[in-house]
Formats: C-alpha cells, structure tokens, sequence
C-alpha cells in the first residue's frame, strides 16, 4: 500500500492570531481505491477551537472551523475530488473537472473518522472506501492535504503540502505536492 508523509506548512502571508502548531500528515491508497489519511497536531491546543457534534453528518461549509482536507487527482486528469473532514465526525466531498468547476461527485461512502485529542495532541484519521477515489493501479495520484485551523478568537490558520499563491487556495494544483500509487507507461 503506497504511503506517504509530509508536514503541513501555514501559509506566511495569511493573518494569524493563533497558537504555533505543528502539523504532519499521513495518506495511504491500496488496490482499489480505499484509503487512509491522518493528520497530526501538535501545540497549545488549549487556544484551537475543536468542533465536537452529535451524529456524524455529511455537512457543507466544514472549513468555516477546523478541519482536514484532502485532494486527490489523476496525474495528467484536470479533475479532481475533495474530502473534508471536522473533529467533529461531520464530513464533506466534492468533484470538480478543472480548477473549482463543480462536476458530478461519483456515490462515496461516509468514511469513518477517528479523533484523538490529550492537552497537546490531536489526531484524525479519515478511513476512505474502497471506490470512492482513484485507484492507484490505474495510475499516479497527486495528493493535496491541508487544514484550516480555528483560533478562540476566531481567526482561522490556513496549513498545506505548500502554498504556491499568495491567497490561501487549496484547490491550485500547484499544491498537490504528494504523489503516491503507481506510474503508467505512456502506451
């Protein structure tokens, strides 16, 4: 199973009133298609607000608080999906044809999000289903992992693999910088 792992990086030019944090992201795609992202934070996480809610839900608007993103794309493919992921349990996906051009989202399965938060740690793993994101035997992916991260004062910190424009900007694929399954031979 391909893995690969990176540390999120906040984006310099974003105004931020928050706590240092660090944050590392795991991702993993096996046969398939089924996949396995883990965010790790680490820091004051006294000063994070941490979003908690009752049963999970698929909910639109999760970046408005902190939580986990992931984009995958086909490498060579302008589409590309998008999965958010809130402390909470809720969750979001999205597919687009090309730069933030809405598509239809293929059927996903809810994933299954794990938390785990100590004074000083929090980590989420968001377990994705088998089909509902590219398989890797089929080709290259190119992964973008990011986090928004809110403050108790409200201000929101923007973290990714990289932050290739001057606004934070998520969806640019020039921050797609993980690439993990397999290259196929141009025929």
């Amino acid at each position: 199973m391909p893995t690969a792992r990176a540390r999120l990086l906040r984006h310099p030019l974003a105004p931020w009133g928050g706590p240092e944090l660090s944050i590392a992201a795991t991702c993993s795609v096996g046969h398939g298609g089924a996949g396995e992202c883990c965010f790790e934070v680490e820091g004051a996480l006294d000063r994070v607000v941490v979003p908690v809610g009752g049963a999970p839900a698929r909910r639109d608007g999760l970046w408005r608080h902190t939580c986990f993103e992931l984009f995958i794309a086909r490498r060579g493919d302008p589409g590309y999906l998008e999965f958010n992921f809130a402390p909470g349990g809720d969750w979001a996906a999205y597919a687009f044809s090309g730069y933030r051009t809405v598509a239809t989202l293929p059927q996903v399965a809810a994933p299954r999000i794990g938390v785990v938060q100590t004074d000083a740690r929090l980590s989420l793993t968001a377990r994705i289903g088998a089909g509902s994101w590219p398989d890797p035997d089929r080709g290259e992916l190119e992964i973008g992992l990011a986090a928004v991260i809110e403050a108790d004062g409200g201000a929101l910190g923007y973290y990714a693999l990289g932050h290739p424009a001057e606004r934070p900007d998520f969806h640019d694929r020039r921050g797609f910088q993980m690439t993990l399954g397999h290259a196929v031979p141009a025929s």
